[in-house]
């Protein structure tokens, strides 16, 4: 079988980081694609293609992804992570901070995808997986940009399925709970966030990154062509669907 290539934003660290690994621990050729330089993650990887971009930057992720067919021919799997969360009273929201938001975890998922799909579509399979959140379904007073982004991404991954599924292309989305990575210990899990949030959870603990990766590799799976279009909530009980 011919082996396999992924695409990860957001890989320099966190969950990225920890999806990169992931696949390439399962025989996948993998590309990072993150703001900064990503040396914890190549460091880890043995055939690894560092992509220093904007991903709401449609040049940038173009030429990047040019970079990933130079060297390895194809693409299969892309893996929309990049976001951003922070977390204000709706009434202090700049019209800036707003459309900020709304550019990293809606619009740089639809550049990505976008740019991505004639080589997914010459692969003749693919696997595309947003990383939505469960905040859609507790809906968090003051994440309001936050929540409309990731159910904008929501409705985004169930469109996009309908019309990829004719390429055998699927789409889906996991919607995590607050994921303990540096950038969440700094922002949203300070003060007492972590805890807030696992005391709404039914299994009491902090959402690690790893606990992430069995979901991605299911949905990514060459058997799992059937599923499509769905968001899968891996947040530990904090909403029942």
């Amino acid at each position: 079988m011919e082996t396999r290539t992924a695409l990860v934003t957001g890989a320099a660290q966190g969950l990225g980081q920890e999806f990169a690994v992931a696949l390439a621990g399962r025989g996948y050729r993998v590309a990072g694609l993150d703001l900064v330089p990503q040396p914890e993650t190549a460091a880890k990887i043995l055939d690894y293609v560092e992509l220093t971009a904007d991903v709401t930057d449609e040049t940038q992720v173009c030429q990047g992804l040019e970079r990933v067919i130079d060297r390895f021919g194809t693409l299969h799997v892309v893996v929309n992570n990049a976001g951003v969360y922070p977390a204000k009273p709706f009434e202090d929201t700049s019209v800036e901070e707003w459309r900020r938001i709304m550019r990293v975890n809606l619009e740089a998922p639809f550049l990505v995808t976008r740019a991505a799909l004639p080589y997914l579509k010459a692969a003749g399979w693919g696997r595309v997986v947003n990383i939505a959140s469960a905040a859609v379904l507790t809906a968090p007073p003051t994440m309001v940009p936050y929540v409309a982004s990731k159910m904008g991404l929501i409705g985004f991954t169930r469109s996009l399925a309908a019309a990829l599924a004719p390429y055998d292309i699927t789409v889906n989305a996991i919607a995590p709970s607050m994921v303990r990575t540096a950038t969440a210990e700094r922002t949203v899990g300070a003060d007492g966030g972590f805890e807030h949030v696992r005391d709404r959870q039914a299994v009491p603990r902090t959402q690690e990154p790893s606990d992430l990766v069995s979901t991605l590799l299911y949905v990514v799976d060459e058997g799992s062509g059937f599923l499509t279009g769905q968001t899968l909530n891996v947040s530990g009980g904090s909403a029942f669907l």
